[in-house]
């Protein structure tokens, strides 16, 4: 007997269906599976038998053969194991059920019939969901994210005799909700606070108009400066996601296996801090079958690099494209993959191979040449604020006087973001100033005429590229944003000048 069961299979962040038929016939007893599947759904063969022993159904006798169509494009991973079960004990007869076509199933196997988890579920529930099913059968620790899903009943699934039974119409299963309203009106939790930061107050300054623009920036000052402390508490000012940016970010995450069990969304901008020994592969994604990297999984987040001349200088390439583009290119023989990675790029480094400045370096001219040529001029022109990180004075760090709080700072950062998604409200595509084009620069970044004289004699005078220049526009219009402005006005042009100049000082 044949029978037809829904699956679904993830190629880069988004889902394709798969049909998973299995014919039951005479013959020697084996269990044939073709398809180009992987080692790991080869080995569902040997899985899926022992679960059908174990949940008291019938061993196949005869022929089996399982085929998984379309049967041109590669089947990885082990979520084929509960659709294989299923068709398996359809084509025996040992179940009877008209809703195969209704849902698609997902899921692990263990030997003894339990569901467990598996990565991709959110891309497989918006796939069911575009081809018209009723619901998803999903492992119960899934099935959170898979009741994001608007308009389909997700169905948490323990064990193979739980599936096989609710296909029947023997038990009734309660579809799992979700209240989306819930999920994001959780309350923050952050262990670190601006707060905590003594002095500094150029350098929080340059980080709130990074976070209000999403801005890529870059901290450059000796040792023990603070670099690294300020980074890592620049999520706590990010604004809040909106509903489309957290389901393209889970995608992502649920795609790698990020997700907590249970957890239905990402609600926190992603904080990604690879070490400097990451590969190309690492940072961009890639492998055989191409997985996303740590760029994608900073996607509507931030992307720390510390001691960014440590980094390969051929890692540092490639991300120029990303950079550029909100989005990465992967080609592997096995096919060509596109993963979203529209981050901020938040970078620290030291000045000298010694950590000092210039100035007062016991490195050679050629030492600290050779040093800063790790980091390419065209990388560096991508970056829109270029900040000093200066030695904090004694009086700063042993008063008792602090700084403003993470939450002061976030308030008017996330006013900042309210003007711009009013602003590009037609433009759907820009999320934020780091994010417009040309067209937008000249219908939004109009300067009067001292900001046009301003902008025209520093270009002359420090030599910045025409990139330089749309790059010192966005970030005035981040600075006007935060100051309630509508015009652009000359104090926002000077003030974004000077995040443009630490480079030309320590390039030359």
């Amino acid at each position: 007997m044949l029978a037809r069961v829904c699956s679904a299979a993830v190629n880069g962040i988004e889902a394709y269906p798969v049909e998973v038929e299995v014919n039951a016939g005479w013959g020697e007893t084996i269990i044939v599976i073709v398809g180009l599947p992987d080692a790991a759904v080869k080995e569902s063969r040997d899985r899926v038998t022992t679960a059908l022993t174990n949940s008291g159904f019938k061993f196949p006798m005869g022929r089996t053969t399982i085929n998984l169509a379309p049967a041109d494009v590669k089947k990885e991973g082990p979520s084929f194991d509960l659709p294989i079960a299923l068709g398996m004990l359809a084509a025996s007869e040992q179940i009877e059920t008209d809703q195969l076509d209704n849902f698609i199933a997902v899921g692990e196997l263990a030997l003894t019939g339990a569901v467990r988890p598996c990565k991709g579920v959110l891309p497989v529930a918006l796939r069911a969901r575009q081809e018209g099913k009723i619901g998803v059968l999903v492992p119960a620790e899934n099935a959170a994210e898979a009741a994001v899903v608007d308009g389909l009943q997700v169905m948490p699934i323990q064990n193979l005799r739980e599936a096989a039974s609710f296909l029947e119409g023997e038990i009734k299963l309660t579809p799992t909700k979700v209240d989306i309203a819930k999920v994001f009106d959780q309350p923050l939790d952050d262990d670190v606070d601006f707060a905590e930061v003594k002095g500094q107050e150029s350098v929080k300054r340059a980080l709130e108009i990074a976070a209000a623009g999403g801005h890529n920036a870059l901290l450059i000052g000796p040792p023990g400066t603070g670099k690294s402390m300020l980074a890592k508490r620049l999520p706590t000012i990010l604004p809040p996601l909106t509903l489309d940016e957290a389901l393209e970010t889970t995608k992502i995450h649920s795609i790698v296996g990020l997700l907590a069990p249970g957890q239905a969304l990402v609600t926190r901008r992603p904080f990604r801090s690879p070490h400097h020994t990451a590969s190309d592969a690492g940072l961009l994604g890639g492998n055989i079958n191409p997985t996303p990297g740590e760029i994608s999984l900073a996607h509507n987040g931030v992307l720390f690099l510390d001691e960014l001349p440590e980094f390969k200088r051929s890692v540092l390439e490639t991300m120029r494209q990303p950079l550029e583009e909100g989005r990465v290119t992967i080609s592997r023989a096995a096919g060509t993959m596109t993963f979203p990675s529209q981050f901020m790029l938040l970078a620290a480094m030291n000045p000298t191979p010694d950590g000092k400045m210039p100035g007062e370096s016991k490195s050679s001219p050629r030492e600290i040449q050779n040093y800063l040529g790790r980091i390419s001029g065209p990388l560096l022109d991508r970056v829109d604020l270029h900040v000093e990180v200066p030695q904090v004075k004694f009086r700063e760090i042993s008063g008792d006087r602090t700084g403003e709080t993470s939450a002061e700072i976030r308030d008017r950062v996330v006013a900042a973001r309210k003007r711009q998604q009013t602003r590009f409200a037609h433009k759907p595509k820009i999320t934020c100033n780091a994010r417009m084009g040309p067209k937008e620069l000249k219908e939004f970044c109009a300067l009067d005429t001292a900001a046009q004289e301003l902008l025209k004699f520093a270009m002359a005078d420090l030599n910045f590229s025409a990139r330089a220049y749309d790059r010192i526009l966005k970030v005035a219009r981040t600075i006007a944003d935060l100051a309630g402005t509508e015009n652009v006005l000359a104090d926002h042009v000077s003030e974004a000048i000077q995040y443009r100049s630490l480079d030309r000082q320590i390039w030359g």
